[in-house]
């Protein structure tokens, strides 16, 4: 029981729900509903084991990182909770899951599927260099919805919609990326870990932040105009935009404002597609 314990919580399986309510949210608005049962197996499987495989890799790579943080040098393994070989063992169950899931579904997934762990491995490494490292956050969970749409359509013509929920995506996860960066203020200052926080001050992180989530809600708006206008669909659209203003009216509290609220907004954008196709 200790074993499943360190195990979930090395790779944080509740930020799941970040990513699967996206990826659904992409494969039902290129179906047009809900796709058939194995499909939403095979998506559900490849979601988790891609997931598994980016948290594992985002704490092999910032190992050393996270032990000179005072908030993350509890985590497994800077604490030796867990062995590197374990997490190697961990990361590779994860990849195997998600490749044999993408094969399953269609031969395009398979072929594109090498694309997110590259930017799995990629964006980690960005916080050493550019405070513009939370915009690989964004585009590492900006492909989720990307990835419904594909193993729905199984081709990429038609895919404006979809684009929009992964810019909507984008801008959204870079955003509250930046509101969890002001935890670590001043020990990335003192680490030398590069974010728009510790090299331009947590206001102007704030600031940032909040730009960004205008620009999500423009995009998730940008569908509902031009694709549902139905009053079911503009209810939770309003909702998104409530709960994305709420993740910054509480952003001193950020267990509140980054998981609370954002699980929310993930459920919210994925409810607010479904009644766009189902509801008048």
């Amino acid at each position: 029981m200790d074993a499943i314990w360190k195990f979930t919580s090395f790779i944080k399986f509740e930020h799941t729900l970040f990513s699967l309510p996206l990826i659904f949210a992409g494969a039902f608005l290129a179906w047009g509903g809900m796709p058939e049962p194995r499909l939403i197996v095979l998506i559900i499987l490849a979601g988790t084991g891609a997931r598994t495989a980016a948290l594992a890799l985002n704490r092999i790579i910032d190992r050393k990182l996270d032990g000179l943080n005072p908030r993350t040098r509890d985590r497994e393994l800077p604490s030796g909770r867990i062995s590197l070989f374990s997490a190697l063992g961990i990361t590779a169950a994860g990849l195997v899951l998600y490749f044999v899931s993408a094969y399953l579904i269609c031969e395009l997934a398979l072929k594109l599927s090498p694309i997110p762990i590259i930017v799995f491995i990629v964006y980690p490494l960005l916080k050493r260099f550019t405070p513009l490292c939370h915009f690989g956050v964004g585009l590492g969970l900006a492909l989720a919805p990307l990835g419904g749409w594909v193993a729905v359509t199984c081709s990429m013509s038609g895919m404006f919609p979809g684009v929009m929920l992964a810019l909507f995506t984008f801008f959204w996860v870079s955003g509250f990326d930046i509101i969890y960066a002001t935890l670590d203020e001043e020990s990335d200052k003192e680490s030398g870990v590069r974010s728009i926080v510790s090299v331009y001050g947590k206001d102007m992180g704030l600031y940032v932040a909040g730009l960004l989530h205008y620009a999500a809600f423009f995009c998730i708006a940008f569908i509902y105009f031009f694709m549902f206008r139905t009053i079911a669909a503009g209810a939770l659209l309003a909702a998104v935009g409530f709960l994305l203003y709420l993740e910054h009216k509480k952003s001193e509290n950020v267990d509140l404002a980054f998981f609370k609220i954002n699980i929310a907004v993930g459920l919210a954008v994925f409810l607010f597609i479904v009644s766009g196709i189902y509801l008048p």
